[in-house]
């Protein structure tokens, strides 16, 4: 069956799907569905101080785009710092990490291409209660975030 991607769409502020992963809020704005495959997209809350472990996508490229907020980028051996407006670009396989480092929690755009690694997030994930950080005492599960990661190509290297 031949895909059809002839179709234009949009999402408003708070009308996409909202998930707790980790310690952060994710509100999907695109999914394969909806972009043929071609790339899934996130707007993110992180809360300060909040850092990812290093980590690479085997299935995918990644790119993030600062809203609001501070935070620094490790991708490879290139430790960068990025504040609004600032774009970094990860190619699969490429070891990765960054960090919130502004006094108030940062907002971001994360772009999956191709689009299937976001299923990596949605099935780590809990449906969010309410658009906003999730509460202190949620804790990440750690063995559906590694279901997760196995079953998507998603590896910490640290």
């Amino acid at each position: 069956m031949e895909p059809q991607l002839n179709h234009a769409f949009s999402v408003a502020h708070e009308e996409g799907k909202a998930y707790w992963f980790d310690r952060n809020l994710m509100e999907i704005k695109a999914t394969g569905a909806e972009t043929n495959d071609v790339f899934s997209l996130i707007e993110g809350w992180h809360p300060v101080g909040y850092e990812t472990p290093l980590h690479l996508h085997r299935n995918e490229e990644e790119s993030l785009y600062v809203l609001e907020g501070e935070v620094i980028y490790t991708i490879g051996e290139k430790t960068m710092t990025g504040k609004a407006g600032t774009f970094f670009y990860v190619p699969r396989n490429m070891p990765h990490k960054f960090k919130v480092v502004s006094a108030d929690p940062a907002r971001t755009l994360t772009m999956l291409t191709p689009a299937k690694g976001l299923q990596f997030y949605i099935e780590a994930a809990v449906e969010a209660d309410e658009r906003k950080l999730p509460p202190a005492t949620l804790q990440p599960d750690i063995e559906k975030m590694m279901a997760a990661s196995q079953k998507y190509g998603v590896e910490v290297v640290e």
